[in-house]
């Protein structure tokens, strides 16, 4: 689970938390290897996804930050650019400066990032689209070392084992990387190194040695337990599994010991949807419970906790800092403006009135505002006074004296329809929650991946709904965050096992669509929904993302990925309504609608996976300011 919640820096988890972690990696790896101190240069190269919208997706900044050993959850987001600028200016990369004083010394080479990153636009690796080649070089310009990497989605990385030159004296390069000057070429040939890279014959199915790190996210492999570097083999069949608690009958077992951490194996391992149904009717378990059960294995009950409210924590801290945000454009060549901010200020004026008032739009103003509070009660809560501190009040006269304009011919038979106001609160609070996380993604402001960047806001904005608008007290706002995030997980466990998160290799269908319905099955779960309840919501959210496309605009992570983050909220929320309003039969079922999501990936076109190379990528035009001569 809290690899699948992890917290990053924006704007992508693949193009930039991913890149972040593989640097760290690869200067983990040559300090292991004690080749550290024997590097004099370092050439990078980066291919598919990660070439054709690497600079929109702040790949570089990463990747070089990563190198010195930056961790994206502790890295100070607005000395980013700062550090970036100043290795681009000296020329000077200190490998590993940053990380901590047990893993080694730091070592500074020569960097020239016009010559030593290369963008392989139109080439990919064998195993995924989001793939970095890393190589160093001695001070003779001999190749020591190097390896390749693949940023699979939401933070996390895969690689193999690092080719080590070791035997003395000129070594030929490696394909696809030009070498330093005076040093000797062509060559290297990509299979004088085959576990850097390995096909596998069943396409299905990642070669063991690059499947290690696909279940933690370390930086060191002895960080991680033996378990966590190839997953759990899921038992055969039901009656492998561990004994019951409790019958469906209400026949008490006797009840297993819990696991310790540090033991290898989760007591209740699930490997899709039905053996996870088949689980929490066995031992009478919700699926909250199994995960948490789960996560027993290496935690303490303690540190569950603690870390599932620091997840929450950091949610609801994007959102603060996205709808205060003081600044009004997003970084980017689209120049666009955030609308959070003024999305919260609307709400907080209690522009949606209750039901009382809906028939007397022009009637006096009230001093309240209705939110819903729980089962059929309704809480009056005081509207924000008008000279608030959140709400400035020369917004407010600005906004007040705007004059409503109608175009249309008042002579016409089918007259002009004046501006009305929707009462839909509900959707306006996910929409704005979600853009306010999402243009923090934007900004590269420090977010929880959830499970990516890219659908980051979903999540988030469907939990504050539930905190703010179902909880009942703190003590069922506490379980009901336990309960949303740990559900979520289940199902974004199950995406991550049988689809993809990646927008690489399943277009926004695998970001936005997986966030969708793990939102939609942890919103079914909060609201009292039986399993089948919360498999019938998180169907019918992916279901409708099936195809959805990644076409970034100039290969930022702002058009259409904000709107569709706020879509994505209010569908999760409708989705998990029409599952509550029926008896949990359904025709469909999680486990086909992601095999669904497999096969549509599989099938979809490159242009559409996060290359910016169709869709809206091509149709918007971007104005290029061009300067005097």
């Amino acid at each position: 689970m809290f690899d699948l919640f992890s917290i990053g820096i924006g704007p992508s988890s693949s193009h930039t938390v991913g890149p972040m972690r593989a640097g760290a990696i690869f200067v983990n790896d040559l300090r292991e290897s004690q080749l550290l101190d024997k590097a004099n240069t370092l050439k990078i190269a980066l291919y598919g996804s990660l070439a054709a919208t690497g600079k929109g997706h702040m790949t570089p900044q990463a990747l070089l930050l990563g190198f010195e050993g930056a961790d994206c959850e502790t890295v100070d987001t607005e000395a980013v650019p700062t550090r970036y600028e100043a290795i681009l200016r000296d020329k000077v990369l200190t490998l590993g400066k940053d990380t901590d004083a047990s893993y080694g010394d730091a070592k500074a080479i020569a960097f020239d990032f016009e010559k030593d990153l290369v963008w392989k636009w139109g080439q990919t690796l064998p195993m995924h689209s989001n793939g970095m080649r890393f190589s160093v070089f001695d001070v003779n310009g001999d190749l020591i070392a190097t390896n390749d990497f693949y940023s699979i989605g939401g933070g996390f990385v895969i690689n193999g084992k690092m080719a080590v030159a070791d035997v003395p004296g000129p070594r030929p390069m490696r394909e696809g990387l030009e070498a330093p000057d005076g040093a000797q070429e062509p060559g290297f040939p990509h299979e004088a190194a085959p576990t850097t890279a390995v096909v596998p014959t069943d396409a299905d199915k990642h070669p063991e040695d690059m499947l290690e790190n696909v279940f933690y996210k370390s930086i060191r492999r002895d960080d991680a337990g033996g378990d966590r570097r190839s997953g759990v083999t899921p038992h055969a069949d039901e009656t492998d599994l561990p004994p019951k608690l409790l019958s469906i009958g209400g026949d008490v077992q006797d009840e297993p010991d819990r696991p310790t951490p540090g033991q290898k194996e989760p007591r209740f391992p699930f490997h899709n949807m039905a053996s996870l149904l088949a689980l929490t009717r066995k031992h009478n378990l919700t699926i909250a419970q199994i995960v948490y059960e789960n996560e027993l294995t290496w935690y303490t009950p303690e540190e569950i906790d603690e870390k599932i409210m620091r997840i929450w924590s950091v949610m609801d801290e994007g959102i603060r800092a996205g709808v205060h945000s003081t600044q009004e454009v997003l970084p980017g060549s689209l120049q666009m403006k955030r609308r959070a901010p003024k999305l919260y200020r609307r709400l907080m004026r209690g522009l949606y009135m209750g039901p009382r008032r809906l028939g007397n739009m022009n009637g006096p103003d009230t001093d309240e505002i209705e939110r819903p509070k729980g089962a059929g009660e309704v809480e009056r809560l005081p509207k924000p006074q008008r000279d608030a501190p959140s709400v400035p009040a020369k917004y407010m006269r600005r906004e007040a004296s705007r004059a409503p304009t109608i175009r249309g011919s008042f002579q016409h038979e089918i007259m002009p329809v004046p501006p009305r106001r929707t009462n839909f609160p509900a959707m306006d609070w996910l929409s704005c929650w979600a853009i306010a996380t999402n243009e923090q993604v934007a900004a590269g402001g420090r977010i929880v991946i959830a499970p990516t960047l890219g659908a980051a806001g979903i999540i988030p904005a469907v939990l504050r709904y539930v905190v703010e608008f179902v909880a009942l007290s703190p003590e069922d706002e506490e379980n009901l965050v336990r309960t949303f995030l740990l559900t979520a997980a289940a199902i974004g466990m199950l995406f991550k096992r049988g689809a993809t998160i990646s927008a690489a290799e399943g277009g926004c269908m695998a970001e936005v669509g997986t966030s969708c319905s793990m939102a939609a099955g942890a919103f079914a779960a909060c609201m009292g929904g039986s399993p089948e309840v919360i498999e019938q919501a998180a169907e019918t959210a992916i279901e409708h993302n099936l195809g959805l496309t990644c076409d970034p605009v100039d290969g930022l992570v702002q058009a259409p990925c904000i709107e569709r983050n706020a879509v994505g909220s209010v569908k999760a929320v409708v989705s998990a309504n029409l599952a509550l309003s029926s008896d949990g039969v359904h025709s469909i079922s999680l486990d086909e609608a992601i095999h669904a999501a497999r096969i549509t990936a599989a099938d979809m076109h490159m242009k559409y996976k996060e290359t910016s190379l169709s869709g809206l990528a091509t149709t918007v035009k971007i104005p290029v300011a061009v300067p005097e001569c």
